[in-house]
């Protein structure tokens, strides 16, 4: 391959290389490999994702989200946000946009650095249930919202060890063989929370996690009746909207506010990937 242009985008913290790939400028071959190798930080542009947008029969477009470590996900609710800007900047689409997932259909509406997205209704919700780990048992929600997540509400996020835990319960037999994220969430004032995420594929805490976010706001709603729209504090400082609709108890028509951000534009080199 020769030189390939990309953006550097991030979303509340969560940065992802973003790829043009409609003329199929990167084939599959060894994909994973060089997904891991671009997202390399200090070796190369460094990322906690890539994002290819493709050719959709019947959409604005598809995408094709990869980790950092190079696995697939089907869903990420920052990635979604930046894509559908870049998408939106780049003139592939216009406003309002939707575009194809392996989660389901994503549509956006784009407000200049702002996107607000509509993501898929979340699955599986079981609030307030015992983990048994290691050392203690931990009381834990579960739900799907494109991707699995774990919610544990704590007193202070601040005092949380999110890389020991959160590792410990991504791993855990109860989320075998996908395994899960992991949300440490502290209630606010009113319909607020903040929150902190360890995040499978990346391996680490991240400064965000949109599915996080989302599964964190409808856990809290589900136990402690909080009112859509509920205010995320990210670990970046950075704050995104979650609204729903949470009517015969089931929650629906999920939507997500947040930043998008351009950060530069570039070309990768062959020593990016090599």
């Amino acid at each position: 391959m020769n030189a390939i242009p990309f953006y550097k985008m991030s979303g509340a913290g969560n940065d992802f290389i973003i790829i043009d790939n409609r003329n199929q400028v990167i084939g599959d071959e060894d994909l994973s490999g060089f997904v891991a190798n671009v997202c390399r930080r200090k070796m190369s542009v460094g990322a906690d994702g890539l994002i290819l947008i493709e050719v959709s029969d019947k959409f604005d477009f598809r995408w094709r989200f990869f980790n950092s470590d190079g696995s697939q996900a089907e869903m990420c609710g920052n990635g979604a946000r930046c894509a559908a800007r870049f998408a939106h900047v780049t003139g592939i689409a216009g406003t309002p946009l939707s575009f194809e997932t392996e989660a389901g259909l994503v549509s956006a509406q784009i407000k200049g650095a702002r996107v607000k997205v509509k993501m898929p209704d979340p699955s599986d919700l079981k609030p307030a249930y015992p983990l048994k780990l290691s050392k203690r048992s931990l009381e834990i929600s579960s739900i799907h919202t494109g991707v699995p997540h774990a919610v544990i509400m704590v007193e202070r996020v601040a005092d949380v060890d999110v890389v020991t835990l959160g590792r410990e319960i991504r791993l855990h037999q109860a989320f075998a063989p996908a395994g899960t994220n992991a949300n440490f969430v502290q209630r606010g004032k009113g319909s607020a929370i903040e929150i902190r995420t360890y995040e499978r594929g990346v391996e680490d805490e991240t400064l965000a996690c949109g599915t996080g976010a989302i599964a964190s706001a409808i856990v809290s709603a589900s136990r402690f009746n909080m009112n859509s729209p509920i205010d995320v504090k990210t670990r970046s400082g950075v704050h995104l909207t979650i609204y729903f609709d949470a009517s015969d108890d089931q929650f629906k028509d999920i939507y997500m506010e947040g930043d998008a951000r351009i950060i530069y534009i570039g070309e990768l080199q062959p020593d990016a990937w090599q």
